[in-house]
């Protein structure tokens, strides 16, 4: 991570050839979730995600349906940023690879190989997977020619194309790895890479004909061939930096000075079943070009419906919106979040869901329901002027502990002592007896630190909480008094005393989910 305190988050950018799932939902909000943990702990962020809107695929869909493939693109990328918003995704920029600038930074990027003399041309013949956009050897494919990741079949091609010098940085790549233990993390996939690493390092065919395919980026040096669509969507996030101005002509830019930009990348997230690209092809790319590598890369596990892979092609995708109609939006990223440990795989069963959202009803929803209710029930719905500081201690810890377990991208287990903390209010709650406080006019005082003490804990639980369910945690910071929620310095500074507050209805009210009655 950069030392100013400065964060530059990168979700993959998603193609634009299917509807955005679960699988896209939750790449998405555990970067959100990252993000917005980051601006509470007083960062300044920068998180970018996207559509990656070139490549066969998209020219072969477009064809299907008679559209142009920009306006297909048009389509798709509408869908992703509208599923964000729907989804609180609080991005600072979605980018599209068809933008102009982009456009521009790439050809930038492969005239500064070309000029390094990091590209040669040569002819491929091998088998090629469409819906992958790969070449395979004859010794990598399964039964019948197919595809070994998706197992559709493969077409065997023979074409000229352009090759960058990707095996001369294999050994400058392992060192850089094995010099800079957590830059791949978790660790089983930083072992896989360097498992794959083992063998020779073969150099990358970064052109594709345009007699194949036409919907690309041309090459700077060769009009008749487009950018390999995995080079072209790699290169997003350095667009996105700024580090390199696509006004000026290649040889002008400082290639060699990206201060004043934001790269390089603090975090590329993603699945791992792309860490090889982000891991092994991007990072070379960059030496290839002189720039710096960036500075971690954090693969996730898959959702899984029993013992599989959620996949398209394999009809068990789940929609994040149609849960989200019937529980909202909060309850889906927390969900996502809490359930599944950052890394690993976690299987999707509706009856956890539920467990799930019980424990947001139950324990933080309980909480301020009563707390908020006893406040309105015995002080007239103004908080006591009283110093409030019965669970301080919990709340320092609390906090301490949810900033370790961000900084390992253990989101769960920060998710988790926040609902501690909030277990611990309840718990509280029946220790301090609120209620027969209230029938003792010598524990008038008592009652007051009682109140108070529960409305400055809620006021960190606002804070905690804010990343994975910005929209509920709006609402409980409005029925505190206040005009958004706070930062987690704010929360612990911030004077609640003489303050209205408003009860409001539940935040996780019961429901009755739609298939239950299926």
């Amino acid at each position: 991570m950069s030392d100013d305190g400065r964060r530059y988050l990168t979700t993959p950018i998603y193609y634009a050839s299917g509807e955005p799932h679960l699988g896209h939902a939750y790449t998405t909000i555990l970067a959100d979730v990252l993000a917005r943990f980051w601006r509470q702990d007083g960062r300044d962020v920068f998180f970018l995600t996207g559509t990656d809107e070139h490549g066969q695929k998209i020219q072969e869909e477009a064809a299907r349906r008679g559209v142009e493939p920009l306006a297909l693109c048009d389509e798709m990328a509408e869908r992703f940023a509208a599923a964000w918003r729907t989804l609180s995704i609080s991005h600072d920029r979605f980018i599209r690879t068809t933008e102009p600038e982009h456009v521009a930074v790439v050809q930038a990027f492969l005239q500064r190989l070309w000029d390094r003399g990091e590209i040669y041309e040569d002819t491929y013949r091998g088998w090629y997977c469409v819906h992958e956009e790969r070449y395979w050897t004859a010794k990598d494919l399964g039964p019948d020619n197919a595809c070994p990741d998706c197992g559709r079949p493969t077409r065997h091609v023979e074409e000229k194309n352009y090759f960058f010098k990707m095996s001369t940085y294999q050994d400058a790549l392992v060192r850089h790895i094995r010099e800079n233990p957590d830059w791949i993390v978790p660790e089983v996939r930083r072992n896989e890479i360097l498992g794959f690493l083992q063998n020779p390092l073969e150099d990358l065919s970064i052109s594709r004909p345009k007699s194949r395919l036409r919907w690309g980026i041309t090459l700077p040096f060769d009009e008749d061939h487009v950018a390999y669509v995995w080079v072209d969507a790699l290169i997003n996030y350095l667009t996105a930096s700024g580090a390199i101005d696509p006004s000026r002509p290649p040889a002008e830019q400082g290639w060699d000075d990206v201060s004043g930009s934001w790269w390089p990348a603090d975090l590329h997230l993603m699945g791992k079943d792309i860490i090889t690209t982000h891991a092994v092809y991007w990072p070379t790319l960059l030496m290839g070009v002189g720039l710096p590598v960036q500075r971690q890369i954090l693969a996730h596990g898959w959702w899984v419906v029993g013992d599989t892979k959620m996949s398209k092609s394999l009809g068990n995708v789940i929609d994040p919106l149609a849960l989200r109609d019937d529980f909202g939006t909060d309850a889906v990223r927390w969900y996502l979040m809490r359930e599944m440990p950052t890394g690993s795989d976690a299987s999707y069963t509706p009856e956890r869901f539920l467990t799930r959202y019980d424990e947001l009803g139950n324990v933080l929803g309980n909480l301020a329901s009563r707390a908020i209710s006893m406040i309105g029930k015995y002080r007239d719905g103004v908080v006591p002027d009283a110093s409030g500081t019965g669970l301080d201690a919990q709340v320092a810890e609390t906090f301490a502990r949810a900033r370790e377990a961000m900084e390992q991208y253990k989101v769960h287990e920060a998710l988790a002592a926040a609902m501690d903390l909030a277990r611990t209010a309840n718990g509280y709650v029946e220790d301090r007896q609120p209620w027969s406080q209230a029938k003792d006019p010598s524990q008038a005082g008592d009652l007051d630190e009682t109140l108070a003490t529960l409305a400055r804990t809620l006021l960190a639980l606002c804070a905690l909480f804010e990343p994975v369910a910005p929209g509920r945690m709006g609402d409980l910071a409005g029925r505190l008094g206040l005009d958004g929620v706070p930062t987690l310095e704010q929360a612990r500074a911030t004077d609640l005393r003489r303050r209205p507050v408003t009860k409001g209805d539940p935040l996780f009210p019961r429901i009755e989910p739609s298939w239950a009655s299926d």
